[in-house]
């Protein structure tokens, strides 16, 4: 699926048009994307803070950074995040004193705080420019106020249930205990700002090549990302090309949209990938040491 729309999205254009878009794109703009993606993987590791907190299991800052960056670099990319990105996050904090109950509840807390962020980004990209949400969703101004409306709703609930919700809450199909309210704020500061510096980064690198708006590239973003979620495409793979071309029409932005993808997905993943793979040798090497260790005593007894 991803290849096909990848084809899709691409077969139009020579390979030598998408060679002149990308160098299109000024070095200082390219520089400021990696800035605004850099920002992006920054706010990521604090939702893994907050859900360590939640959890009553805080550890030390450079260890939610290391497990965080490295599950969300591979997971981005992987696809299915909930389980990739998950599963890499188990194999750090289960060696760190988590269970596989609270390993889940750090999970499940992420994923709340990502749906928060796309939602209060969404409601106020619409209400904000609601004409620039029309252009982009194709809906009356009546139906896109009603939309931001109901996306703006959805953080005053989650904010009110915070507040007063004494006993777990049954949210979608999930039973949650309530975050306590101090926690629940910080998640709708941090949820949107992560969204704002991948739309930020993806602005910076279109504005290189055609004159828009931010919150219309904001509202492109989100529609475009809410998409590649449902789809669980690996990356979004294809899927964040396919929308954005057809919301934002234009020759010029297939070079804008290649570069976005690799600074924000295919420069992180050999980082990530190359973290992960220094962490399982040393770990490796810890337990050789300790099963080493075990074995000198009984061979000094007998």
């Amino acid at each position: 699926m991803a290849g096909l729309l990848l084809y899709r999205t691409f077969a139009r254009y020579s390979f030598d048009e998408i060679v002149a878009s990308v160098r299109a794109i000024p070095t200082a703009r390219i520089a400021l994307a990696g800035a605004f993606a850099a920002a992006s993987y920054l706010c990521l590791t604090g939702f893994d803070a907050l859900a360590l907190r939640y959890v009553g299991k805080p550890l030390p800052y450079p260890k939610v950074m290391l497990a965080s960056f490295t599950s969300l670099s591979l997971g981005h990319n992987i696809g299915l995040a909930a389980l990739s990105s998950g599963a890499i996050r188990y194999r750090f904090y289960s060696r760190w004193g988590l269970s596989a109950g609270e390993v889940a509840k750090v999970i499940l807390f992420c994923a709340l705080t990502v749906g928060l962020g796309l939602v209060t980004l969404g409601a106020a990209a619409m209400l904000l420019r609601a004409d620039l949400a029309m252009h982009v969703t194709g809906l009356p101004r009546k139906s896109v106020v009603a939309l931001g409306t109901g996306c703006l709703l959805v953080p005053i609930v989650y904010l009110t249930l915070a507040r007063f919700a004494r006993n777990p809450v049954r949210l979608l199909g999930v039973t949650l205990q309530m975050p306590p309210l101090r926690l629940a704020l910080a998640q709708l500061v941090i949820g949107p700002l992560n969204f704002a510096c991948v739309a930020a980064c993806l602005y910076s690198v279109l504005t290189a090549v055609a004159d828009m708006p931010y919150l219309a590239v904001a509202s492109a973003y989100v529609i475009a990302n809410v998409t590649a979620i449902i789809s669980h495409v690996p990356g979004g793979l294809g899927v964040i090309e396919g929308v954005l071309t057809i919301l934002i029409p234009g020759e010029k932005l297939i070079g804008a949209l290649i570069a976005f993808r690799c600074i924000y997905f295919f420069v992180p993943l050999p980082i990530g990938a190359s973290l992960f793979a220094i962490s399982e040798l040393v770990l490796r090497k810890r337990r050789a040491i300790q099963d080493r260790d075990i074995r000198l005593p009984s061979r000094s007894t007998a």
